[in-house]
């Protein structure tokens, strides 16, 4: 099977990481090529020389100064990811040698030329819906482009335009690997006010533990001036970690704190700890609830941090070896790359079968 993949233009799949979309699309692409499944990949610049990726781009975007004139223009850098993604699309159009194409951008442009491709279109959908997103999927013929989403929670929420299959996200468990614990709490993500790494500093204060965060900082102002005044003693920003250090930093702790402020599609992170064999603790909203089970972590009400902090002690008590086993058996590379060879599988007989 011949499947090609797209990428996020936005940023690279290169460790470090901007975040976990494109650490799953590079897992991903890892994981499809173990299993000897041929893939061709549309990624953004800088992506792993490893990954052998096309890269979705156009340099430099060629307009005229009429066009420039225009009032109504956009802002160029949308235009530029626009116009890459119609170069991808009209190359695609033209090839007969793709089984399928399996659309992991956030970008409306590919599900929207969707059916001028030979090939059916798989789209993962990893987020709420969006303004551009939503009325392409309504507007087009899904009997040869198809939709799955990260959790049920997020099938639930495209429910009103798409019936999605749910394939959880999967954390290669290889890379992920036990470490032995330690006493300070931790918490991994994009530094942004939807992750709401306050409220993990909140709860570690109350906890009377120590808190290392990790994760690229998505909004200098949120950090400056809401996150950057906690620091101190009992809480500090470790920076922006490739794998290796991340894996190193998240096995060595007690717990790792999970404090979204809005409904985590999925909560990748939740998953790489658990398969560190650190226990969650976190907010029980969005997908979460769906892998982070009791033995293994502990959720509570979204914004009660006193609940959250009470129960610190009992979550860093929990079984790492009963994580570790959960993770792998349910939140795995593996686990996810056969979910997503068996939809592969029955869109392209099905599109043979409408043929």
């Amino acid at each position: 099977m011949h499947v090609v993949i797209l990428a996020s233009a936005r940023h690279p799949l290169q460790q470090p990481f901007a975040g976990g979309l494109e650490s799953l699309t590079w897992a991903l692409v890892k994981g499809l090529r173990a299993r000897g499944v041929d893939v061709t990949l549309f990624a953004g610049p800088g992506s792993d020389p490893a990954l052998d990726a096309r890269e979705i781009t156009v340099l430099p975007l060629e307009l005229s100064d009429a066009a420039r004139a225009d009032v109504s223009m956009p802002a160029e850098p949308w235009l530029q990811e626009h116009h890459a993604y119609l170069q991808v699309m009209l190359e695609l159009a033209g090839r007969t040698d793709v089984d399928l194409i399996h659309n992991n951008s956030l970008h409306h442009l590919p599900v929207a030329l969707a059916q001028s491709c030979p090939a059916p279109m798989l789209t993962t959908l990893h987020t709420p819906p969006t303004p551009w997103l939503e009325p392409a999927i309504r507007l087009m013929d899904q009997r040869r482009s198809q939709f799955v989403a990260v959790s049920g929670y997020t099938a639930q929420q495209w429910g009103h335009v798409t019936d999605a299959a749910v394939v959880h996200n999967g954390v290669d468990t290889e890379v992920w690997t036990p470490g032995l614990g330690g006493d300070d709490l931790v918490w991994v993500g994009r530094v942004v006010p939807e992750k709401a790494p306050h409220e993990a500093v909140r709860i570690a204060a109350a906890s009377g533990r120590h808190l290392r965060l990790a994760g690229p900082i998505g909004d200098p102002v949120y950090f400056r001036e809401v996150l950057q005044p906690l620091l101190g003693p009992a809480a500090e920003y470790v920076g922006h970690l490739d794998v290796p250090s991340l894996r190193t930093l998240v096995g060595s702790s007690a717990a790792m704190l999970v404090t979204p402020a809005w409904d985590e599609p999925y909560g990748l992170v939740a998953a790489e700890a658990m398969a560190c064999g650190t226990p969650v603790l976190g907010y029980r909203r969005g997908g979460l609830p769906e892998f982070v089970i009791d033995g293994c972590g502990v959720l509570v009400d979204p914004g009660d941090v006193a609940a959250a902090a009470s129960a610190v002690e009992s979550v860093t008590r929990l079984s790492r070896d009963a994580c570790r086993a959960h993770a792998v058996e349910h939140c795995s590379l593996d686990a996810m790359v056969d979910a997503y060879l068996d939809v592969y599988l029955t869109l392209s007989r099905a599109t043979l079968a409408a043929a």
